[in-house]
């Protein structure tokens, strides 16, 4: 459907000969960046761990035009529900909404390496033990990935079965990584990433378009940085504010703002020229339910946004790549 980016729907069938769906589920992790009671993390961080919405059974009844009320952002499905059960939660919903046969298993929420190597073992057998997986993808954070955790998750590679890691960079600008509260800087993404790759592992790159003080010129470098860094694939998310967070604060306080539809455009545009083109494109826009968003409010849906930005490239001329060689010489 859309020909200016490489996007992961192509690659999957390219890489599997048909469409392979994730199914995404909570391990019971935490973070590095987050206290035992779970507060503290990353200024844009909520607290409910990215945890995949067939899995938040609380939030099902909400829809995109549901009002705000940041009340509900704990009102998550409890953490201890079993990894099996999970599982086969979403590979219900994938089924009876996309006709869904085969699949990935992701583990999503938190920081997926945090544990030792042992409970990992177990969390990863048990996961994987539950039906034939084309893909593990395990996401976590560039600092949080010790040799012997990145040599474990290796070891679930297979002739039929491959093995990620998604690292959450963000930013290529360290100022603006100590200014969130990442707790590491772009080194140690590059590290991350060299390291992954010698235990042969693919890597997907997490990135965030519009943080407090960045514009074009940090959109590029960013973008520079992900290329250079050799990773297969990138996520691309606007920056999203949702309420309970320090973002959220700062935008009540009118320190920050979010990016419009308009300038949103401009800078997906802007990224994606400035990659390689044969680096995949997971994501492009954020997804955060409507109840618990802040800010932006007056934004298109995942489908539309999409197609406006396919319009305005196809109309401007331009495609993923095309500024490559001038945004990595400079």
């Amino acid at each position: 459907m859309y020909t200016r980016w490489r996007t992961y729907s192509s690659y999957l069938r390219e890489r599997y000969g048909r469409n392979v769906y994730r199914i995404g589920v909570d391990g019971g992790f935490s973070c590095p960046n987050r206290r035992p009671d779970r507060s503290g993390g990353c200024a844009f961080c909520d607290g409910t761990g990215s945890v995949a919405v067939y899995q938040r059974s609380s939030e099902s009844g909400y829809s995109r035009n549901s009002g705000y009320d940041g009340s509900t952002a704990e009102r998550i499905l409890p953490r201890l529900l079993s990894i099996r059960e999970q599982i086969e939660r979403g590979r219900a919903f994938l089924a009876r909404r996309y006709g869904a046969e085969e699949f990935m298993l992701c583990f999503q929420s938190w920081t997926n390496t945090y544990d030792s190597i042992g409970n990992l073992r177990r969390i990863y057998d048990e996961g994987l033990s539950a039906m034939d997986f084309r893909s593990l993808i395990v996401s976590t954070r560039p600092d949080c990935v010790p040799d012997p955790v990145l040599g474990l998750i290796a070891s679930y590679i297979t002739p039929s079965r491959d093995a990620w890691v998604e690292f959450g960079l963000e930013s290529a600008c360290d100022g603006t990584l100590r200014y969130i509260g990442r707790g590491h800087g772009s080194a140690e993404y590059f590290d991350a990433v060299e390291r992954a790759h010698a235990h042969g592992l693919k890597v997907c790159a997490h990135v965030i378009l519009g943080l407090p003080g960045e514009g074009r010129d940090d959109f590029v470098r960013t973008a520079s940085a992900v290329a250079a860094s050799g990773c297969e694939a990138v996520k691309i998310h606007n920056l999203h504010i949702p309420g309970g967070t320090r973002f959220a604060r700062e935008y009540l306080e009118g320190i920050i703002t979010a990016m419009s539809e308009e300038r949103t455009l401009e800078a997906a545009e802007l990224f994606l020229r400035c990659i390689p083109g044969d680096i995949i494109i997971e994501r492009l826009v954020s997804e955060t339910p409507y109840h618990r968003l802040m800010a932006p409010r007056a934004f298109p849906d995942k489908s539309q946004f999409l197609a406006r930005l396919e319009r305005r490239m196809e109309e401007n001329g331009t495609r993923q790549g095309d500024l490559c060689s001038k945004a990595h010489s400079g």
